[in-house]
């Protein structure tokens, strides 16, 4: 799986029952030649959790999940600037993703152009790490390496962007950035969907075979947080080999669900009981067992579960349509009453806020 994409979806590492690392992450996509898709997509995902959301054909941020209206009790002009924000990423993204694609002398078909800013808090020490990436079709483009202050192309075709950004200071805007959304921004959305954020839901399991000679798929679904283990055990033991885990990927809901294989060929039926699969959520030391029963097994042909294991990118590409569907059919009804800006607000932006309104970087 390509680092872009991972770092996209990673959700809240538990390392311990009082300790808990949060992640935001912020991904913009411009888009070429994708039927029935905005040109321009913006998310922000908390935990793993969907918070606000943008697109070319609403332009305009909107809050994902009702305890981020909160935001504005420390930042009046949150929705002012991050929907400029988004609004200027537009342009700025169709003119990128029609550079890079001239760069890559690929000028024909599908093509995606993404950027991604995250950053990782740890609520015990209160150390936070920082990523800001750009990628092409899924693939690093260029980063940050945000402790050594350098940028680092990733791809030949790159070097002239980094180039670029050095003699302009685009470090500094990230750096700013990184404080603002952050420092500062992180920690408040955490602390206004706390009750959300730190739930925890069991998962519905199944057990699923496609046919009597294939391996056994341990499926879990609807899960909370996402930091969790599904494995098999036989005897009480871990099994490590004829194994096959799967990732652990979003559903529409804000739940998760993973899966986990066994190959059972050089298995007598009579030692099948002695296995089980196994949920845990980091954290917690309660185990959740299922017997591997053969009665218990869902085949093609007795109604698997409707919800099934995709690829993360097709995962989360679902996620943004169905997102962009309910967003559109909510502002639409609301765009009369809030395309009137009031012009002195700009001014009154402090200096953070205007920079992070330029982060819309240019190849």
């Amino acid at each position: 799986m390509k680092t872009f994409v991972a770092l996209i979806l990673l959700g809240i590492l538990i390392k311990s029952s009082t300790s808990m690392i949060h992640t935001l992450r912020l991904l913009q996509t411009s888009s070429s030649q994708v039927p029935n898709f905005p040109e321009f997509v913006s998310v922000g995902v908390l935990n793993g959790l969907e918070i606000l959301h943008c697109d070319s054909e609403i332009r305009r941020m909107e809050p994902k999940q009702e305890w981020m209206k909160r935001v504005t009790e420390d930042d009046p002009n949150f929705w002012y600037w991050t929907t400029r924000l988004c609004v200027d990423s537009v342009q700025t993204g169709k003119e990128n993703i029609e550079k890079v694609k001239r760069r890559f002398n690929q000028t024909e078909g599908v093509h995606m152009w993404q950027w991604m800013f995250g950053c990782d808090w740890d609520d015990e020490t209160d150390d936070i790490t920082a990523y800001v990436q750009f990628a092409f079709d899924g693939e690093d483009f260029i980063y940050l390496n945000v402790s050594a202050e350098s940028w680092v192309a990733v791809k030949p075709e790159a070097l002239i962007t980094k180039e670029k950004w050095v003699k302009s200071g685009a470090i500094q805007l990230a750096k700013q950035y990184i404080h603002k959304l952050c420092t500062v921004g992180l920690k408040n959305y955490v602390r206004y969907g706390e009750a959300i954020l730190k739930r925890t839901e069991l998962p519905l399991v199944a057990l699923l075979q496609k046919s009597s000679s294939a391996p056994v798929t341990c499926h879990a679904t609807g899960f909370y947080p996402d930091t969790a283990r599904l494995f098999w055990t036989k005897d009480g033991d871990e099994v490590l080999e004829d194994v096959d885990p799967g990732e652990i990927l979003p559903n529409g809901d804000g739940t998760f669900q993973t899966s986990v294989s066994l190959d059972l060929s050089s298995v007598p039926s009579k030692d099948w009981g002695r296995h089980h699969c196994v949920f845990q959520l980091f954290g917690d030391e309660n185990k959740h067992v299922t017997r591997l029963d053969q009665s218990k097994i869902r085949t093609n042909g007795k109604n698997p579960p409707t919800s099934i294991i995709t690829p993360v990118v097709v995962v989360g590409l679902i996620i943004i349509i169905i997102a962009a569907a309910v967003a559109l059919f909510v502002i639409r009804r609301k765009r009369a009453r809030n395309n009137q800006r009031d012009a002195q607000m700009r001014q009154n932006l402090n200096p953070v806020t205007q920079a992070t309104n330029s982060l819309a970087l240019s190849l």
